[in-house]
């Protein structure tokens, strides 16, 4: 069956954002359970390739964790659902979006520089701000807050999302850069 330009119908996607988000506010791992209810959505088309996706938020894929991406922008190649702090490095330098979904006052004591901060509390409404021709990873403390943003962003049509290990907890250990305040 072939999808030209067909979206998830927005009832499957509020709902599946929903779902998630309340697994996230209720503080639980069900975050997987309501990404399953994703499942059922038909394959959506990815705007920026025209090419029909079929893997649901949250699926697994054939790429290797920690693997980075050599596609093209806009290919519409899904991440693997999280990567090493050594994969976000060379994903950073490659390129790609590094969005903190973590609080203003988390952000301002330390994040990693050219990063973009979205409290996930807000990505919901604010998910048209993250790129769509661009490998997206997600950052948080220790790596709870940035699989719910995978997810969030998964739900409502971003393909190329992947969540960070450990958090910045991780990168700090690692000894990578990060940079102070607003």
């Amino acid at each position: 069956m072939t999808f030209i330009h067909h979206r998830v119908p927005a009832v499957v996607a509020v709902g599946a954002l929903a779902a998630v988000m309340l697994a996230g506010c209720a503080g639980s791992s069900t975050a997987t359970s309501a990404t399953s209810a994703t499942s059922a959505a038909p394959p959506s088309t990815d705007v920026g390739s025209g090419a029909a996706t079929s893997a649901a938020p949250g699926a697994a894929t054939s790429a290797a964790p920690g693997a980075a991406t050599s596609a093209a922008p806009g290919a519409g190649v899904a991440l693997p659902d999280e990567i090493d702090v050594a994969a976000a490095a060379r994903e950073r330098d490659a390129g790609a979006f590094i969005l903190d979904v973590r609080e203003p006052d988390e952000w301002a004591a330390g994040h990693i520089p050219g990063a973009t901060l979205i409290p996930l509390g807000q990505l919901a409404v604010r998910a048209g701000e993250v790129p769509k021709d661009r490998d997206v990873v997600v950052v948080c403390r220790s790596g709870n807050r940035s699989a719910q943003g995978r997810d969030i962003l998964r739900a409502v049509g971003l393909t190329r999302v992947t969540s960070m290990a450990g958090g910045m907890k991780a990168w700090t250990a690692a000894g990578n850069p990060t940079t102070t305040g607003e």
